[in-house]
């Protein structure tokens, strides 16, 4: 029959299983608690990562155009024709080009207006375009001595019409009127050249000007595009009808061979390239 220590040992003994048996199954529950915690972290962040991968190429897919606030400002001068002022805010500068057609009476006259440069002016030029405030209306100007241009975009005929509204100038005119953007020749306003006509700072509406000749004009007009060669060839052959004989100045009158503008026709936006690996 045991004696007390013997009891005493064999109890001692007893209890040292059941503490290691106890250490064991917590070392077996933090072992799966780890191993549960490294699964969902790696679920996770493989599920992270396939969501920013998706998100990714469709942001490149979809990028914002870049904008350049307008605001078009009531004149006291009510609209020669109809028309609605263009919304105030961002106007976008991307794509950078829109190919429009100024149809005439005497030929089509091939457009490019530039966004990048003078998005106001563009937005302004659309906006009238698209309601028809250039319909019927007669190119007023001619001048084939000193400058080179014919001017168009006043419904009434008179040189003084315009859309109701007026903005601030730009490209080539710096916002603080100190120095314009420097020119690569003696002047900006070269054969081909597409520019808004104004009577003075910032007061830009309807009127616009095409250059069929170098012309040796101030950086004072915002210049907003260009014209193809077509166009260019529409024009020559208006100049050299000359200006009208009833005009008070022989160089400078309405064109002897009237021009009507038709409509302008917009065409459709050139296709953006896929962003890389698409």
């Amino acid at each position: 029959m045991p004696n007390n220590e013997q009891k005493r040992a064999a109890a001692k003994r007893k209890l040292q299983r059941q503490l290691e048996k106890r250490a064991e199954r917590q070392r077996r529950r933090l072992t799966l608690v780890f191993a549960v915690v490294v699964v969902l972290a790696v679920i996770a962040g493989g599920a992270f990562w396939w969501h920013t991968s998706q998100k990714k190429p469709q942001a490149l897919s979809q990028p914002k155009p870049d904008a350049s606030s307008c605001e078009f400002t009531a004149s006291q001068q009510p609209p020669s024709k109809p028309a609605t002022r263009p919304a105030n805010g961002p106007a976008p500068t991307t794509p950078p080009n829109q190919d429009v057609t100024l149809k005439t009476d005497r030929g089509d006259i091939p457009l490019t207006l530039d966004r990048a440069k003078s998005p106001c002016a563009v937005q302004s030029f659309l906006s009238l375009s698209e309601q028809k405030f250039f319909n019927d209306t007669t190119c007023h100007r001619l001048t084939t001595g000193g400058i080179y241009v014919l001017q168009c975009g006043d419904p009434t005929g008179s040189g003084s019409g315009g859309p109701g509204y007026s903005f601030a100038d730009e490209y080539p005119i710096p916002k603080d009127r100190k120095a314009p953007v420097a020119s690569n020749g003696s002047t900006f306003y070269t054969r081909g050249t597409l520019a808004m006509a104004n009577s003075g700072p910032d007061t830009n509406g309807s009127q616009f000007f095409l250059v069929y000749k170098d012309s040796p004009l101030p950086p004072s007009y915002t210049v907003f595009g260009h014209i193809a060669d077509a166009g260019l060839a529409v024009l020559d052959k208006i100049a050299a009808g000359g200006v009208a004989q009833s005009s008070a100045q022989p160089t400078d009158g309405a064109p002897r061979t009237p021009v009507k503008i038709t409509g302008v026709e917009l065409s459709p936006a050139p296709a953006q390239p896929a962003p890389a690996g698409h």
